[in-house]
Parts: C-alpha cells; structure tokens; sequence
C-alpha cells in the first residue's frame, strides 16, 4: 500500500464509488460478501488498491494545505515539482491559533511585531504526492487556499 487505507466513515462516504471499483474487477455484492468471508487477505488487498487509488486521485488535485497548531500556522501552495510555503509565528506566547479567539488576534495583529513570519520554498525530493500525503500524515489538511492567496498577495505587493 502506498499511502493508508481509507477509515471506514470514508469507505461509508465512497460506497457508491467502491461498488463501482468492485465492478471493474468482476466483483458483484455476493462474490464481495463471500471474499470478505472466506478470503479476507484478497478482500484487505482490494481496499487497499481502492484507497491507493483514492489518495492518489486527491492528492493529484491538491494545490493548497494548512496546518495549525496553537502558535504557528503553516500555509502550502503545491505545485508540480516544488511546495511554496508561508510559516507565521506568534511570538506573543498566549495566542492560541486553534480558537476563534486565536485567528482574531492573527487578524488584528498580522503585520505587526507580534507576528513572524517566513515565506520558502521547497522541490519535491520524492514523488509530489508522497510529499504531499506526509504534509497531511503530520497534520496538515486541503483547503481552498484563500488565506495562503490573501497574505501571499499583500507580501508580494
């Protein structure tokens, strides 16, 4: 397996996406039942190929991911072959970036001396979408790149 198998309020998600997999490798919903039942190594493989298939389809399309922890907030944009990334730091020990409260002080504070921030850039040394699956494994999580596109846009002005 290349990337995890998908949890199962995932596969609930996919069902309709899963019974079509299944059809694709001649599978109808009695050979499915009697494969989880008498050969669940070929049943475990068959998710595992669905999920790889599904990661690679998602991870395929990512362009932005954010990560946040209670002082530091990072923002991805992913391309092709390299990662650009902003990293803001709180440098006032009690923000909490992960309350309401936290993101307003971000906002009120953004350009301020209370705020570090650095901007970089990273080339994919293994495949982009492993790169970018382990972003997700540390916690990161698609987003629609609005706040990556917002600061981006005012840094380069």
């Amino acid at each position: 397996m290349k990337y995890a198998r998908l949890t199962k309020e995932q596969f609930d998600e996919l069902h309709a996406e899963f019974a079509s997999f299944l059809a694709t490798q001649a599978i109808d919903k009695a050979e499915w039942d009697a494969l989880k039942i008498n050969k669940p190594e070929v049943a475990e493989q068959e998710l595992d190929v669905f999920s790889d298939l599904i990661w690679e389809g998602v991870l395929s399309r990512a362009e932005f991911l954010e990560h946040f922890s209670k002082n530091h907030i990072f923002l991805f944009q992913c391309f092709e072959t390299h990662v650009q990334s902003i990293v803001l730091k709180s440098l006032v020990a009690e923000t909490d970036f992960l309350s309401k409260e936290g993101l307003q002080w971000l906002s009120d504070n953004m350009f301020t001396e209370n705020i570090g921030m650095k901007v970089g850039k990273k080339v994919f040394t293994e495949e982009r979408n492993a790169s970018i699956f382990e972003l997700i494994q540390q916690g990161a999580f698609l987003s629609d790149g609005q706040l990556f596109t917002q600061i981006n846009t005012i840094i380069e002005s």
